[in-house]
């Protein structure tokens, strides 16, 4: 297991106890190192003597054990305690740095950073990938019927059923307010706008349980897919976004892309309208 918090400027025998730490646990690793101490403090102790010509080797020999045998563990536990501390408080700030807390997907920044390599590397090898803008509809009059706890739950639960509709290749992210946003990595337009299309017909029969009633809303979709004349991931969600508005304006519940070449798969994509 690696200890993430840890640069590679940092010591190496700290490197060493933090690995051990986390490989053995707390106790065990304390053990170890009172081990290692106690070998140490009596090898030296019997070097002392050995240089200086005189002196008791067994008393030696017991001064060196009890004081290793006592001291490590108390001062052993209280670093290596801190060592998993750390590296616990360093998990917890990483999530937090790369997850939405509303709806426990990715944040903006950690998509746009992951989805970048991604995309990068699919735009080197001319690899098929695509990307999906996801737009809950008139979710301000849930926000205002119901108040803005029901509007949180009810996106939590777009969040989860998006997710459930994805491979685990797929990135998923909070794009920022109710809008979702996905990159679908080997995916042709037509296998994107599969996905899109099933993610609109699960999201149609959601429905949240809300202070004894039911809450529920659909989901517009744009799609835009890799295209070798898009100069940059920016440009790719401008293209998504551009088809999430033309499904905005054809009355939501419904995907839409911007017209590609028939030799990749078709035109604009129709689907049922609630």
């Amino acid at each position: 297991m690696s200890t993430p918090f840890l640069s590679d400027s940092a010591p190496g025998w700290f490197r060493w106890l933090s690995r051990l730490v986390l490989r053995v646990g707390i106790w065990r690793a304390v053990a170890a190192i009172t081990a290692v101490v106690a070998i140490a403090a009596v090898g030296l102790s019997q070097g002392v003597i050995s240089v200086l010509g005189h002196g008791d080797r067994w008393i030696a020999f017991i001064s060196a054990s009890l004081c290793s045998v006592t001291l490590t563990p108390l001062l052993g536990s209280l670093i290596l305690r801190l060592v998993f501390e750390l590296d616990r408080a360093q998990k917890q700030l990483t999530i937090l740095a790369t997850q939405d807390d509303l709806t426990g997907v990715h944040n903006r920044r950690h998509f746009m950073a992951v989805v970048q390599r991604e995309w990068d590397r699919a735009r080197r090898y001319s690899t098929a990938s695509a990307l999906l803008l996801i737009d809950a509809d008139h979710f301000k009059r849930v926000n205002d019927q119901h108040g803005h706890l029901c509007g949180d739950e009810l996106l939590r639960a777009i969040a989860k059923s998006v997710g459930s509709s994805l491979r685990q290749a797929d990135v998923l992210a909070r794009f920022g307010g109710e809008e979702l946003i996905v990159f679908l990595p080997h995916t042709d337009p037509l296998g994107a706008l599969d996905v899109a299309e099933r993610i609109r017909e699960r999201v149609q029969a959601l429905s949240v349980p809300w202070k004894g009633s039911t809450v529920s809303t659909t989901v517009s979709i744009g799609m835009a897919p890799m295209r070798d004349e898009l100069p940059s991931l920016d440009w790719m969600i401008h293209e998504a976004d551009t088809a999430l508005y033309a499904a905005k304006s054809d009355g939501r519940n419904c995907v839409r892309t911007l017209p590609f070449e028939p030799s990749r798969s078709g035109g604009a994509f129709e689907t049922h309208r609630r």
